[in-house]
């Protein structure tokens, strides 16, 4: 990519690596540090998008897994467990708090006398649908003006980095 004349704290830490070491090849500073930073930003952008609809983080991954699972917006903790990579007794503990918010229900599963199923409730459809949108204005200002066809080919170059480790293996 060519040099855009913009300079930012990476761009001033890789010099200065490069000035110390320069038998090291520092390139890889160069996307990942960025990488990193960037993630950084989108978190505290993300809680703020949720605190203004009063969910934490983990509250908002738990309801919106329920909401992608489409109607009638209810899974057995197990694909929760999955969905979120947390634990049993963490998920039992998430699905216990957002069920005394009144956001989730537990009902029993059709399929298995002992199971239960987590439904969301309409007032928990509503929450995570207001805070998705927010989400999704937050993060369309983190991008800024970047034009179409270079948010294509970042998109492609991150799922190109992020893929063996989304790959089961």
């Amino acid at each position: 990519m060519a040099d855009t004349g913009a300079h930012d704290e990476v761009d001033r830490i890789v010099a200065a690596w490069h000035r110390e070491r320069p038998d090291l090849d520092i390139r890889p500073l160069e996307v990942l540090s960025r990488v990193s930073r960037l993630a950084r930003h989108l978190d505290l952008a993300r809680r703020g998008a949720f605190s203004r609809h009063d969910l934490e983080t983990w509250e908002f991954d738990v309801l919106s897994a329920l909401r992608r699972a489409g109607a009638p917006y209810r899974l057995s903790p197990g694909a929760l467990l999955t969905l979120t990579l947390v634990t049993s007794g963490t998920m039992t503990n998430r699905i216990d708090r957002l069920e005394s918010k009144g956001l989730v229900e537990r009902q029993p599963s059709p399929d298995d006398r002992r199971g239960v199923l987590v439904q969301l409730t309409d007032a928990g459809r509503a929450r995570v649908d207001a805070a998705f949108a927010d989400l999704l204005d937050t993060e369309r200002t983190l991008l800024g003006d970047l034009p179409e066809p270079d948010r294509t080919a970042l998109v492609d170059l991150l799922r190109q980095v992020l893929s063996p480790f989304d790959t089961p293996h």
